[in-house]
């Protein structure tokens, strides 16, 4: 996992929460990142599989600290990625509950396989 930040504790802890979800995730964190630009946290989950409807879109779970967490698709590398869904609740769930979350989302990989996060 990836991060830019400037030490302080607030960011640190972000950074032990999204290690959590992304262990939650069953992910190695190779293809992630917690970013701040001074005033605002996020963070940055690739996830493996496909969505429904964008087969041919890689797909990635966002975090920001104002909104926690939500779903999006990637559409090139000029633009942000699009929004398809937000976690409802508080900004910092459990990981179990994320994990969760984007267990039922039904992403897919490449052969059209359910893939069930760990």
């Amino acid at each position: 996992m990836d991060w830019e930040f400037d030490d302080d504790n607030a960011v640190r802890a972000v950074l032990a929460y999204v290690s959590d979800v992304t262990r939650a995730l069953g992910l190695s964190g190779e293809c992630s990142c917690v970013q701040s630009d001074g005033s605002r946290l996020g963070a940055y989950l690739a996830l493996d599989g496909h969505l429904p409807g964008f087969a041919d879109r890689d797909v990635a779970l966002l975090w920001d600290e104002d909104r926690g967490w939500s779903v999006a698709v990637e559409t090139d590398s000029a633009e942000p990625p699009f929004v398809l869904a937000r976690l409802r609740g508080p900004v910092r769930p459990d990981p179990a509950a994320v994990a969760r979350w984007v267990d039922g989302l039904g992403l897919a990989p490449a052969d059209g396989a359910l893939l069930a996060a760990s």
